[in-house]
C-alpha cells in the first residue's frame, strides 16, 4: 500500500459519464447508471484503506430530471441500489435532497437529512439524491443554514468522465476544494484514478487564500 503524507479528511465525487460510456459500449444511455454502483463500491474500499474519513457522492439533480423518463427511471433505481448496498457496510450515511419534490425516491426518505449508522460506522458517506443547490442555499434565508449544513467543508473533489465543472455540487462546501479531473468514464473506475488523484494532492496549495 502507497503511503501519503497529506490525505484529505472528506473528498467529494462527481461519477459522470455514465451516458457516454453506455453509448460507447453500444447500450441504450439508461443502461449506464447501473454500470455505476460497482465502481462506488470499489472506492468504498479505497477510502477506507487510505483513511479518508469522509465523502460526498453526487448521485443525481434537480437539472437531472429534465431527462428523458428511462433515465430519470434508471438513476433513481440505481441510486436506492447504491444505498440498499451500503446498509449492508460499515458507514454513517446522510442523504440531502429535497424530499418534498415528487422526484425524490420514497425509498430513501429514511434516511434523508438524518444520519444513518450501518455497521460499524467506518466512514461518513453523503449522498446528494434530487439535490439543488437554490434549494441548499436558500436555507440560509429561510432557517439561517444550509440544507446541506451537516456536511462539512471538502478538501478534494474529484470528477469523472473529463467535465471541468462543478455541476451545482455543495457551492459552500467546495469553496475551497482542489479540483482533480479524470478522463475515463465513471463505469471504467479504476483504483489509479484515485492513488493519481491523491499523488496530485500532494503538492496541491493549502493556504485557503491567506
Amino acid at each position: 500500500m502507497e503511503k501519503f503524507k497529506r490525505v484529505p479528511a472528506h473528498i467529494g465525487i462527481i461519477p459522470d459519464g455514465n451516458r457516454r460510456w453506455a453509448q460507447q459500449n453500444g447500450l441504450n444511455k439508461e443502461d449506464g447508471y447501473a454500470h455505476g454502483i460497482e465502481p462506488g463500491f470499489r472506492l468504498y474500499e479505497l477510502l477506507l484503506e487510505y483513511g479518508v474519513g469522509e465523502a460526498t457522492f453526487y448521485g443525481f439533480t434537480k437539472d437531472n430530471n429534465k431527462r428523458v423518463q428511462k433515465q430519470r427511471d434508471a438513476f433513481t433505481k440505481a441510486c436506492v441500489e447504491a444505498v440498499e448496498l451500503l446498509s449492508g457496510k460499515d458507514a454513517n450515511l446522510l442523504v440531502v435532497g429535497n424530499t418534498e419534490s415528487p422526484a425524490f425516491p420514497e425509498q430513501l426518505k429514511k434516511y434523508a437529512n438524518r444520519r444513518v449508522c450501518f455497521g460499524t460506522g467506518k466512514i461518513n458517506l453523503n449522498f446528494l439524491v434530487n439535490y439543488d443547490w437554490e434549494w441548499d442555499l436558500r436555507g440560509l434565508a429561510e432557517d439561517g443554514r444550509l440544507k446541506s449544513a451537516d456536511i462539512p467543508r471538502m478538501d478534494m473533489v474529484i470528477r469523472w468522465g473529463g467535465r471541468r465543472r462543478l455541476s451545482g455540487f455543495l457551492p459552500a462546501q467546495s469553496v475551497y476544494a482542489d479540483f482533480y479531473i479524470v478522463d475515463d468514464y465513471w463505469p471504467d473506475f479504476q483504483p489509479s484514478h484515485f492513488l493519481d488523484a491523491l499523488r496530485w494532492y500532494q503538492n496541491c496549495d493549502v493556504t485557503f487564500g491567506g
